[in-house]
């Protein structure tokens, strides 16, 4: 025979009440985090908004956008150009309810679309490269081809 085990609670409660039981369904860590007591100590509402922003919105959309910075309850986003600001303007509802489902609603109420100045790549520094020094001989110069001969001589005997 096998041994006896304890039933867990919430099938007790079922046999008790007769009803199953409702589990809430888990909340992302960053709620979860956003509702902790000890949590402003060392992860503001701003690192909060700004990381979520990448599942927000997506992958595609986060590759030509950057959350920035969360002023008061407005999430200041900086994109490419002009032409994503206004696209983006437009769809800031639908991406303004997307950032509050992972965040929860009481972090950001509103969006802001900047155009982010052109940044320039980190870049390396390089060492100028220079030439080999290339002999340059004055002997070329001399057209007879006896005299060269003479001169290329006499210049090796001089420096000899």
């Amino acid at each position: 025979m096998g041994t006896l085990r304890r039933p867990h609670s919430s099938l007790l409660l079922f046999a008790i009440i007769g009803s199953v039981p409702y589990f809430p369904p888990m909340d992302q860590a960053s709620r979860i985090i956003a509702k902790w007591s000890g949590a402003p100590d060392f992860i503001t509402t701003e690192r909060i908004a700004c990381g979520a922003w990448k599942k927000a919105v997506g992958k595609r959309l986060a590759e030509h956008t950057h959350a920035a910075r969360l002023v008061r309850d407005k999430l200041v986003i900086e994109v490419e150009d002009e032409t994503w600001r206004k696209n983006l303007w437009g769809l800031r509802f639908q991406i303004l309810q997307n950032v509050r489902k992972a965040i929860g609603p009481d972090i950001v109420n509103d969006l802001e679309f900047r155009v982010m100045p052109p940044r320039r790549e980190p870049q390396r520094a390089t060492l100028p490269v220079f030439a080999p020094a290339v002999q340059v001989d004055d002997a070329e110069a001399i057209q007879d081809p006896g005299m060269r001969r003479i001169y290329r001589n006499a210049r090796r005997r001089e420096t000899a």
